[in-house]
């Protein structure tokens, strides 16, 4: 069992780039009467105290969510929706998961499955999801799991997969995953959240998918601090293939302002592009 806990970094500035990118494809999504699925490869628990011990004891929050004023960002007017849905004393106790995001978009007609393999955050996630019937809760691998679910009754999806990347080899597993289930639905759309700890890593997993043959695919990066060799995570970067038409401007927009937000004079920075264009 691995030992990731979102706990420890929920609400940081990497939360931030990921479900603002899902925030603006739910959005895309419900433009439409037609319904949707929603398929989280690793949900977490779904919703985290920023004042518990696990919160407070890395502070993350505090170089992320903590720095946004919702009142400043007009464009970001559904996030904080979504933010507000999970905190209805006011203020900013606690954050929503991609779960809880995905599950403030949610009609009647759409579905959801979440997958899980730890055992705590498993039983936290079925709590805080347990009123809406939509949403099916799975103690499962998901990069098992994932292609018996495609193509999905809707001919509608998002695929959210954000593993903890704690083994190496998951950069390698998921790039297949996500080639297999590109595969058997091609018109899904499918977002890859990444970490910049390794930046060699990275360009190895890109150029597998702009070799992949997988067209339409674009890439959102923010960072606090140029590329290092030290230990820990410098930047972190969101690979969509299939997005929105309007995801490209709307991130070009908002990532210079979130990077200028954010900048402790280390140099933060952004980058927002075509990784392989349709």
């Amino acid at each position: 069992m691995l030992s990731y806990r979102h706990s420890f970094h929920a609400g940081n500035f990497a939360d931030l780039l990921k479900h603002i990118v899902l925030t603006e494809i739910l959005e895309h999504l419900i433009k439409k009467d037609k319904p949707f699925d929603y398929i989280d490869t690793h949900a977490g628990a779904g919703l985290y105290d920023l004042q518990s011990d696990q919160a407070e004891k890395l502070g993350e929050f505090s170089n992320g969510i903590g720095q946004l004023k919702p009142e400043q960002w007009p464009a970001l007017a559904s996030y904080f929706a979504a933010i507000s849905r999970c905190n209805p004393k006011g203020g900013l106790r606690f954050y929503p998961g991609s779960p809880l995001i995905a599950s403030h978009f949610m009609r009647p007609q759409d579905r959801a499955t979440l997958y899980e393999l730890h055992p705590t955050d498993f039983k936290l996630l079925s709590q805080n999801t347990r009123s809406n019937r939509r949403i099916r809760v799975l103690n499962q691998d998901s990069l098992e799991g994932l292609l018996s679910l495609l193509p999905p009754a809707s001919r509608r999806a998002l695929v959210l997969m954000d593993p903890s990347y704690e083994i190496k080899s998951d950069y390698d597993q998921v790039f297949k995953v996500l080639k297999n289930a590109h595969k058997k639905f091609a018109t899904g759309t499918y977002a890859l959240w990444y970490p910049v700890v390794d930046r060699h890593r990275i360009r190895k997993l890109e150029k597998l998918f702009i070799s992949s043959g997988i067209r339409n695919i674009q890439r959102f990066e923010l960072g606090l601090e140029p590329d290092s060799a030290e230990r820990g995570m410098t930047s972190s970067g969101m690979i969509v293939i299939n997005p929105p038409w309007t995801l490209l401007e709307q991130m070009k927009t908002l990532l210079p302002q979130l990077a200028d937000t954010l900048d402790k004079g280390k140099g933060a920075f952004y980058s927002c592009d075509i990784l392989v264009p349709e």
